[in-house]
């Protein structure tokens, strides 16, 4: 799994498990100056992953609207969620289906071992790949 500051590539690899700003800020221009991330996204490399919807957006929106996307999502209908929906860019045929495994995968979701936006959205496609119409958005 990628570095969630400095993201996957070849710097997050040679530079992983070491702790302190330096190794990040080596990985993250070793990531930058190379521009592998492409390379290890389109493969599955360097700890990349392929695919997903997790983008910019998802994760800004998630951020700043963690409580009510939190109240949304645990009754399983809500403004917040409808967005996420969008961003995600969930059919307007599968939005209910997305509602009712958000709701019911609420406590996975939001597990107290997710500290933070990145961690709920990672268990978040977790709960989607394991549905057979939402692993399509995954």
């Amino acid at each position: 799994m990628a570095d969630n500051d400095v993201g996957c590539g070849a710097g997050t690899q040679i530079w992983a498990g070491q702790k302190g700003i330096a190794p990040k800020i080596l990985a993250a221009t070793t990531n930058g100056i190379f521009t592998n991330q492409l390379l290890g996204i389109t493969f599955g490399t360097l700890g990349c992953r392929q695919g997903g919807t997790v983008t910019a957006q998802v994760v800004t929106f998630t951020n700043e609207n963690a409580e009510s996307l939190a109240r949304d999502m645990a009754v399983g209908q809500g403004e917040s969620l409808n967005v996420l929906a969008e961003l995600m860019q969930i059919k307007a045929t599968d939005k209910a289906r997305f509602f009712a495994v958000s709701k019911a995968n609420f406590a996975e979701i939001y597990s107290s071992k997710n500290k933070n936006t990145l961690q709920v959205l990672d268990s978040l496609q977790s709960v989607m790949a394991k549905d057979a119409v939402l692993t399509a958005y995954v």
